[in-house]
């Protein structure tokens, strides 16, 4: 197995966690925020997407597989919207961009060489290198951490909701 293979089921199996959290919840818990400002399972969605976008296509690969106005909907940094003050994109639009640049994403990762994952991973001014890792290898294995923090943030929210406790 090569290091790129490795990445890319890394990829797959934290997905398939964050989808099995994902897979029962409907209505209004897709946007169920414990006290105002914190992340609810819709934007958490929405920024899982941007991130592998900017983590894999942008800082590896130099390149965008989402659109910045999907992009606009769930900033990082700042507290996050209500479903009730904000037009968040509809949970299947945001589901179908998660399952699309997943797609794109473990395609890309696949196909990465040893040298390439070796390379600096820099932000889009081309000299920025993330606190978090150095190059390109370490910018999949930051994102598929990123996705793990943020499943466990979604299983907290399904035990918030009285939802069970899963495996």
């Amino acid at each position: 197995m090569t290091n790129a293979d490795l990445l890319a089921q890394q990829l797959i199996d934290t997905r398939d966690w964050t989808q099995k959290l994902l897979a029962d919840l409907s209505g209004d818990e897709w946007i169920f925020q414990p006290q105002p400002g914190v992340a609810h399972a819709l934007w958490l969605c929405g920024h899982l997407a941007s991130s592998q976008n900017t983590l894999i296509h942008d800082r590896c690969l130099g390149a965008f597989v989402i659109d910045a106005d999907f992009k606009s909907h769930f900033p990082i940094g700042c507290p996050v919207k209500s479903g009730d003050e904000y037009d968040y994109p509809a949970v299947e639009s945001v589901l179908a961009m998660m399952k699309d640049v997943q797609a794109k994403t473990v395609d890309a990762v696949r196909s990465m060489k040893d040298d390439l994952l070796s390379e600096n991973a820099y932000g889009a001014d081309g000299k920025t290198l993330h606190p978090h890792y150095k190059d390109k290898a370490g910018a999949v294995s930051h994102c598929i951490r990123h996705e793990a923090f943020h499943a466990g943030q979604i299983a907290t929210l399904r035990r918030l909701l009285g939802k069970p406790f899963l495996r």
